[in-house]
């Protein structure tokens, strides 16, 4: 276990002030936990391989073995609640997760596992699930670059492209909790098939794969490995076949951002994930293409800004999910 303490900006004044929140991220290469403080700081945070090779009751032992650790903590009988967030699908009706990056579980009933085993651990405490995207939202909103905000779009743009909504000062999760999973607008009348099974899809064209995927295509020669990073370097070094893939990804993701902005006037875009790490170089065309896309009165003044919380928003995001749609 490692043990750490990682100081934040102080939340939102409306954020409830009592207690200690249990943090759970999980996602395809690793699982997180961390007890919350309600300014945001984190404390006796651990975290597990997401195992290989294994049964869902398998996977689910690396989760257990995160909430022990927590539990060994002097401060575990101060936690009120707890939010997991899991890579997707999820569905939160249900409880269920089915993510694509752990095979293993398929409508896994993750949130009742979690619950079972706080209480083995003497935490009987309400417990919430989100989308890795929604509770980026969440993070975004209560401690990052979209704090202050009253509407605003969060995305998440890595191996896949997800994100979340904050409507009216509100996290807006949806009935199964993947409203604003904008990686499935379609911006691409005859794209490629998407794995979601629709067509021209936003992750078809933006993601890591999809960019690393059309600079191959097109006849990028990689120095390394075939990756959207390296497609990022290639461009920030004036390749011309890399900066035409990141300009097709930003110029999808620009016609994505227009779109949620007219349906629901959100005031500012934030983008995270590891393919945002290219900088100007995704930001650029994004903002370049927006100004074709964006151009009602009420949505042609949009931001676009980068996420600020980085490694932190899993976990944050987690806790921050269970603040907000949790019962105070």
């Amino acid at each position: 276990m490692t043990t750490s303490t990682s100081a934040l900006p102080a939340p939102r004044a409306s954020a409830p002030a009592d207690g200690l929140t249990v943090a759970i991220d999980i996602g395809g290469t690793k699982i997180a936990g961390a007890l919350v403080h309600p300014d945001g700081t984190m404390t006796a945070t651990t975290r597990r391989p997401t195992p290989r090779g294994v049964d869902g009751d398998g996977v689910f032992a690396a989760v257990a073995e995160v909430i022990a650790d927590l539990a060994s903590s002097p401060l575990w009988p101060s936690a009120v609640r707890c939010g997991v967030g899991s890579a997707g699908p999820v569905d939160t009706s249900r409880g269920t997760v089915s993510p694509v990056n752990i095979g293993a579980w398929r409508e896994f009933p993750v949130q009742a596992r979690v619950s079972a085993e706080l209480a083995r651990h003497g935490a009987d405490i309400p417990t919430i699930l989100a989308g890795d995207g929604v509770a980026m939202t969440a993070a975004e909103h209560w401690l990052g670059a979209a704090k202050g905000y009253a509407n605003a779009l969060c995305m998440v743009v890595s191996t896949g492209v997800g994100g979340g909504l904050i409507l009216n000062d509100q996290l807006h999760p949806g009935p199964t909790g993947n409203a604003g999973h904008i990686g499935h607008i379609s911006v691409a009348f005859d794209g490629e098939p998407c794995v979601c099974g629709g067509r021209g899809c936003v992750e078809s064209i933006a993601s890591g794969t999809a960019i690393a995927r059309r600079a191959l295509a097109d006849g990028w020669t990689p120095a390394g490995d075939a990756t959207a990073a390296g497609v990022a370097a290639a461009a920030q070094a004036g390749d011309p076949v890399a900066l035409a893939a990141f300009d097709r990804a930003g110029r999808a993701l620009a016609a994505a951002i227009a779109a949620t902005a007219t349906l629901v006037e959100t005031d500012i875009a934030v983008i995270g994930g590891g393919v945002a790490a290219a900088g100007d170089t995704l930001f650029e065309p994004i903002r370049t293409h927006l100004a074709s896309y964006a151009t009602l009165s009420f949505v042609k003044d949009i931001q676009v800004v980068p996420a600020s919380l980085g490694t932190h928003a899993g976990l944050i995001g987690a806790a921050a999910a269970a603040l907000k749609l949790l019962p105070a």
